[in-house]
């Protein structure tokens, strides 16, 4: 049975190092394969590797793709009873893989590594970027129309399905590892330091949002024109429903189990009231009431979890270490 709590404001947490940073230090843990949770909308798939899964994404539930260390991209037509391996043509560490329709996706990686497939990821092609900072986030409101961020207040965007990309000022130097957009010109990026920028012209111009909190933000989400979720270190959860003019601190309380507040990686809502976060050890929050209140945090993965990815309500993916994939049925 899940226990439910109400969000409080934490003071006073201890940040945690990046997890991004440490992947140099991960402790390989047993993976079993093709196991079912004692959760019983929880399934373990057997990936075939042993890389981190840093980013994953399923257009529909049949159809998805995961990148991780080592240049690994792996890709399944079948929901992930079988994930096939796909040449990408580097050994580097690969951050983020974001389709924009079944055929059309890009990845990211160390390095100011970009690359491009046309094809439903069979192949892949290396698109120039002139920096090298390393890029963790990538996002797409259309085939044509994209964005990249990165190390540095790195900010990339195209408009021409990325054959040319023009770099655009963020204002900060700050990592930013997540973006977010709701269309063609309003869109969300959050990173270390506790930086959020938001834009309503296409990135144009953006404007830094106060979080008040030196926290490093992970990922963003919104539901709709105005409410938002970022997650990150230590615990950290915002919240804004004044599209950022305000971003409210929601931090996770420990809980009953834990002996340090959980780096949170990873947000997704299905629809405005149900929404999804993962993170290390395992961990896997939800709410049914926008947030209101989220389940206690349970393990459901031996290894961290960094990517999260739902395609309608009913399915969802988390990828992590040690080549962890899980599938996610809540409606089973």
């Amino acid at each position: 049975m899940l226990v439910w709590f109400p969000l409080g404001r934490v003071h006073g947490r201890n940040s945690v190092a990046p997890l991004f940073l440490l992947l140099g230090m991960i402790v390989l843990l047993p993976q079993s394969a093709g196991s079912t949770d004692s959760n019983n909308f929880v399934t373990t798939q057997a990936s075939n590797t042993k890389s981190t899964l840093m980013s994953i994404q399923f257009r529909t539930p049949q159809n998805g793709w995961v990148v991780g260390t080592g240049g690994t991209i792996l890709k399944t037509a079948d929901g992930g009873k079988k994930w096939k391996r796909a040449v990408s043509g580097t050994s580097a560490l690969l951050t983020c893989v974001f389709f924009a329709d079944s055929l059309t996706g890009w990845v990211t990686g160390a390095g100011g590594f970009l690359s491009h497939t046309t094809n439903g990821g069979e192949s892949w092609l290396s698109q120039h970027l002139d920096t090298q900072q390393a890029l963790y986030g990538v996002y797409f409101t259309s085939p044509r129309i994209g964005w990249v961020v990165g190390g540095g207040g790195t900010i990339f965007h195209t408009a021409d399905g990325g054959q040319h990309w023009a770099e655009q000022a963020s204002g900060t130097t700050a990592t930013l590892y997540a973006a977010h957009f709701l269309n063609d010109q309003q869109g969300t990026v959050v990173g270390a330091l506790g930086t959020v920028l938001s834009t309503d012209d296409g990135g144009v111009t953006w404007t830094s949002q106060e979080t008040q909190h030196a926290v490093t933000l992970f990922d963003v989400f919104f539901t709709d024109s105005t409410t938002g979720w970022a997650v990150g270190n230590a615990g950290a959860l915002f919240q804004t429903t004044d599209r950022g003019a305000k971003w409210v601190d929601l931090t996770l309380p420990c809980g009953t189990t834990c002996t340090r507040l959980t780096d949170l990686l990873k947000v997704r809502f299905t629809s405005p009231q149900e929404g999804w976060i993962v993170g290390e050890r395992g961990m896997l929050y939800r709410t049914t009431d926008a947030g209101l209140t989220w389940s206690e945090g349970k393990s459901i993965a031996s290894s961290s979890l960094f990517g999260l990815s739902f395609p309608d309500a009913m399915h969802g993916w988390a990828s992590g270490e040690n080549g962890t994939i899980v599938h996610l049925q809540p409606g089973r």
